[in-house]
């Protein structure tokens, strides 16, 4: 007699489980904000320093930027890379350029690029023509040298968003 009761028990438990999940899912993507548009501010460091001498050990890094919106285009209108004092160094973009819905654009800046220091930071700015869901946009930073190897990301960080 108790195998029918512990059953229905558990039916109801799945029942209430399942709702709960779903309601939590909603929720979740109800908050989401939707953009136009945004500035972003990413660290890169094309050196780190180690040891007591503050030897650089010099990186190559990889800026990833990444559409997360499953439905819609954003696009990239600029990539601009600065050294450690704030200085201009380069366009990485000269025109706009359309990035599909969950696809990922790369820029890398070569370990041999000692120019941007270890302040070194690109400025991001994207637009789209109706509120998408924020992208990704983060730097890769990697070298190896001898047995010694490193790697690290940066997360990009919103300025202005429109």
């Amino acid at each position: 007699m108790s195998r029918p009761t512990t059953t229905k028990a558990m039916l109801i438990i799945f029942v209430l489980l399942t709702l709960t999940s779903g309601f939590i899912t909603r929720t979740a993507a109800a908050d989401m904000r939707l953009f136009k548009g945004q500035t972003v501010y990413v660290p890169l460091y094309s050196h780190i320093y180690s040891g007591d001498r503050e030897q650089p050990f010099y990186l190559a890094a990889t800026l990833s930027i990444r559409n997360t919106d499953r439905t819609h285009a954003i696009t990239l209108t600029a990539v601009d890379y600065y050294d450690s004092d704030g200085k201009f160094l380069k366009h990485f973009l000269e025109k706009p350029l359309p990035l599909n819905a969950m696809a990922t654009k790369r820029y890398v800046v070569p370990e041999s690029d000692k120019s941007g220091g270890s302040g070194a930071k690109f400025i991001v700015i994207w637009q789209s023509e109706q509120p998408v869901a924020e992208p990704l946009i983060e730097s890769v930073m990697i070298s190896t040298k001898t047995q010694q190897g490193i790697s690290f990301t940066s997360r990009g960080r919103v300025l202005e968003a429109f």
